[in-house]
């Protein structure tokens, strides 16, 4: 076998396979760090709470109309926090996984979001 070739990869230049994957690093790396500063905002209640995430999965804002703020039915108020909180953390992964996907050709890679 001659030196630096492999089998079965027809005589290819190992350099520019290199190079390739090198270059999709940098576009993944780009893409991650530019989608972990998008915001994404989901709505409950009919949009009485809102939920703002980023990228990277971090709970940035939440706003709460007041017209469901009820004392004596706190319960409500916390299952819609919870359910604005946690659809918005669902679209950022999405969105991770859909966005890194087009980069990788939907190969999981692990470690990578």
């Amino acid at each position: 076998m001659a030196r630096g070739k492999f089998p079965g990869m027809g005589g290819g230049n190992m350099g520019n396979m290199m190079k390739q994957m090198q270059k999709m690093q940098k576009q993944m790396e780009d893409t991650q760090k530019e989608l972990e500063q998008t915001e994404i905002e989901v709505t409950a209640g009919g949009g009485a709470i809102k939920a703002v995430v980023n990228g990277k999965k971090e709970l940035l804002s939440i706003d709460i109309d007041e017209s469901v703020v009820d004392p004596e039915d706190v319960e409500m108020l916390e299952d819609l926090v919870l359910a604005a909180v946690n659809e918005a953390l669902r679209k950022a992964e999405e969105m991770m996984a859909k966005e890194m996907g087009k980069l990788t050709g939907g190969m999981n890679i692990p470690g990578l979001f």
